[in-house]
């Protein structure tokens, strides 16, 4: 009988980590597959390719911050503690790709982009704390099944 419990709660622990955990080590990698990238120019337009750039560090950490928060939740951290660690793990991370990418050929560590990474970190909490909660129904409905809210 305590053979079943301890095997079914290793199968719930393997779940979990598979279903929150993976997604962030996944997009993790993601973000560290772009960042040995040699870059290129998008656009000769100076500021197009400064806005398309940013952006795309924006949303990263967003998706970032997002997963974990909704990690360290479903791993029975408090809204509020998951939150801040979402945003400081970000920001932990950004500064290790920004790191990366100063081996990377035609890569340039910068501390703005570091700034980008903790907007988007701090823009996904702050739509999942107080945007969401308010959001319409089907917005609400979609971001429980995420298990965000």
């Amino acid at each position: 009988m305590m053979d079943s419990i301890k095997l079914k709660s290793k199968e719930t622990i393997a779940r979990k980590v598979l279903k929150y955990w993976f997604p962030v080590v996944v997009w993790s990698l993601v973000i560290f597959y772009f960042s040995s990238l040699p870059t290129a120019p998008i656009t000769k337009v100076y500021w197009r390719e400064f806005i398309i750039k940013k952006s795309a560090h924006v949303f990263e950490y967003a998706i970032y911050a997002a997963l974990m928060y909704r990690a360290l939740k479903e791993s029975g951290v408090e809204k509020r503690e998951a939150g801040v660690y979402s945003i400081i793990l970000a920001i932990v991370y950004g500064i290790s790709d920004e790191f990366h990418q100063s081996f990377t050929p035609g890569r340039d560590p910068r501390l703005r982009d570091i700034i980008f990474d903790t907007i988007g970190a701090s823009l996904a909490i702050y739509t999942i704390w107080k945007l969401l909660p308010t959001a319409p129904k089907k917005l609400k409905t979609w971001a429980k099944r995420l298990q965000l809210i």
